[in-house]
Parts: C-alpha cells; structure tokens; sequence
C-alpha cells in the first residue's frame, strides 16, 4: 500500500511540476509508423486456424472393484486407494479439430477410448455432444462428429513429407483443461520410433505438449495440418510427438465410410538388421527387413519365404529401414498379387505373394 500510495503522489508531482528540462518532448504526440511490409507474426497464423481447434471432454462410469489409475485423478485416487467407488464418473480431455463442414473431427482414440459420453467444446463455446464415426487403435486415431447447422471452420491438412528439420510449427490444443493453448517450436526429428506399435513413424518437435495437447493439430507456417500431438516423453522438456499427416490421410476415408481399418497381411515378423546379423546374411548393407519369424498358413508361408530371409522391395518400393514394411503392406489392397524382393543365403531371388487380410485376434495370438 505504501508502494501505491507513493507512486500515485510521483504521478501527481509530475503533472503539477512538469518534464524535466531536456525532456519535454516524451510528451509530445508520437509520430505514426511508417508505413511497409506487416512483420511477420504467429499471430495471424493462430487467428485464422484456432477456430476449428475443440475441446474434447469425456466421462466413464466405473464398476466395483474396477477403476481408472490413481495417476488419472491423483486427489481422488490417493484418497480411496487402488480403486474408485461404483459408479464413479472418471473424467478425460484431450483435443481436435475439425476437417470437415458436417461436423467430422479428427483426434487420437486414447482420448475417446472406453468413453461413454463425449463432449465438444468449439472455440466460440459452444457445447455439442459427440458421436464415434470410427476409430484404430493401431494408429490412435479416432474420428468423432458433432451436428451443428452452421458453417463450422475447418482446418486444411498437409503434407507432412515436405517437412524440414528446424522448421517452425505451431501446435495448439487444451493442456490440463486451459483451453485454446498456443505454443510454438521447430521439427526437432523425423521418423521418431518410439515404441508404441508397429506403425511408429512420428515427428518430434520441442514445441510445448501435455497431458491435454492429445489428439491436436500440429500446423505449418502455411496454416496447414502437418501432425497430430499424441504423445510425450515425461522425463523431460521440450520432447513431444505427432503423428504425420500424410499416413492418416490415406485411411480416413475407411475410417469415415467402415469405421475402422482393413488392413493387407503378409504373414511374418521381422526385425531391424545391425552390422553383425548384415555380415552374416552377407549382405551389402544393413537395409531392408529381417525376416524373424513365419506365421504358418500366412501369404508369406505360401510364397515360399522362410525366417532368415531379408526383404529388400516391396511391391517396387526399397526397403531400407526396416520400420517401413509394416505401413506399406498394410497399406497394400487385399488381394493384390505383389512382387517382391529378398536375399536367401547372399543371393537376390523375386518372390510373389498375394496379400491377405490381417485378422488383429490372430495376429496377436
């Protein structure tokens, strides 16, 4: 209060007083900026893209003896131990944003998953509830609708293979319920594995991501959908994920029409080559996939190929790291005979195959 009080009577001293001598003139009027070129600002970007940014809310009734983590609700979870009363309302948030005019959204599906009620907050606050139009939990994505009848924003999408290292993205999303977060960062790496399932493909970005940021856009300077926030390394700062653009945008159309994916199935598991396993397969370089395993019955048991084999082309495709077969036979129509490529024992044979269609129980049996 003394602070206040002294530094109304300075305000007072200096009008009655009047500017310093050599000063008077900060008080005159301040000439206008000179007209040119507006800088550049994030700003603009974020202006005309956040509209179509929502927040997504979601509750799940739990059952005795069953449910959330104690990590979900800390407070509540401390407080009745390892589980959560009867009938307990465990709630979630995470983000989305709007692709298309009649409502469809895009988010991830551990932000939807086991949800028996979703709620869609627009930027304009606007509540709507949500329907599921379809959902893979290989990817995590999901995709979710509402119904409204004006002209909703929608955002564009990408391409996310034209993106650099070191370039700027803008990621906007809902972290820890604050609604319409802004924060910004550059493409840190490309092509991040980071152990979640086999389609792992991410961007990383230093741009700030929490709990909440999930299932939001990651834009481009252009205004354009580049990424997906999905996940975060927790140990540190700075470390976020996305899912590129360019994947999701070759299934959306399946998961719009069948609400969910079909995917093509060559039958084996494989594995990433080093130095040591290259020289003993006597191959050239470390590129391509060891195959680690042959599921009896499978498209690839058919064709004749056998565990040790190392596929190098598929379907005129390279492979060169190992993390990329799994996207592009899945991606491969059911039923298309394919031609491809393998080294058995140093020498190069050409096998065809006929892909099948993956069946998700058997597979992981």
């Amino acid at each position: 209060m003394k602070i206040q009080r002294f530094l109304g009577a300075g305000m007072i001293l200096a009008v009655l007083v009047g500017p310093p001598a050599g000063h008077a003139d900060l008080l005159k009027p301040q000439s206008p900026p000179k007209t040119g070129a507006k800088p550049f600002s994030f700003a603009d970007i974020v202006r005309k893209e956040k509209p179509a940014v929502v927040n997504i809310s979601t509750t799940q009734k739990t059952s005795k003896g069953k449910g959330l983590p104690p990590e979900a609700h800390p407070p509540l979870g401390n407080f009745f131990g390892n589980t959560l009363p009867k009938g307990f309302k465990g709630e979630n948030r995470g983000s989305g944003f709007i692709i298309k005019k009649n409502g469809l959204i895009l988010t991830n599906h551990h932000v939807i998953e086991k949800a028996d009620k979703i709620i869609v907050r627009l930027s304009d606050e606007r509540e709507f509830e949500a329907t599921v139009v379809g959902r893979d939990e290989k990817t995590d994505l999901a995709l979710i609708k509402i119904t409204d009848r004006q002209n909703l924003p929608v955002v564009r999408l990408g391409d996310s293979d034209q993106l650099d290292v070191g370039e700027w993205v803008i990621a906007i999303g809902n972290p820890f319920g604050l609604e319409q977060t802004v924060t910004v960062g550059i493409v840190s790496a490309k092509g991040r594995t980071i152990g979640s399932g086999p389609f792992d493909d991410y961007i990383q970005t230093d741009a700030s991501i929490n709990p909440g940021n999930s299932g939001g856009p990651l834009f481009n300077l252009n205004g354009e959908v580049i990424g997906i926030n999905t996940a975060i390394n927790p140990s540190g700062q700075g470390i976020g994920f996305a899912i590129p653009i360019n994947p999701v945008k070759r299934i959306l159309d399946q998961l719009e029409t069948h609400g969910k994916i079909t995917r093509g199935w060559l039958g084996v598991m494989i594995q990433e080559l080093n130095e040591d396993l290259a020289r003993s397969f006597r191959l050239k370089d470390q590129s391509g996939a060891l195959i680690s395993d042959v599921f009896e019955n499978s498209p690839a048991a058919r064709a004749g190929l056998e565990r040790g084999d190392v596929i190098i082309e598929f379907d005129g495709k390279k492979i060169v790291q190992m993390r990329t077969l799994p996207a592009i036979v899945s991606e491969t129509p059911i039923g298309k005979t394919v031609t491809l490529k393998a080294v058995r024992n140093g020498e190069e044979r050409t096998v065809t195959v006929k892909i099948g269609r993956m069946d998700e129980k058997a597979v992981k049996k």
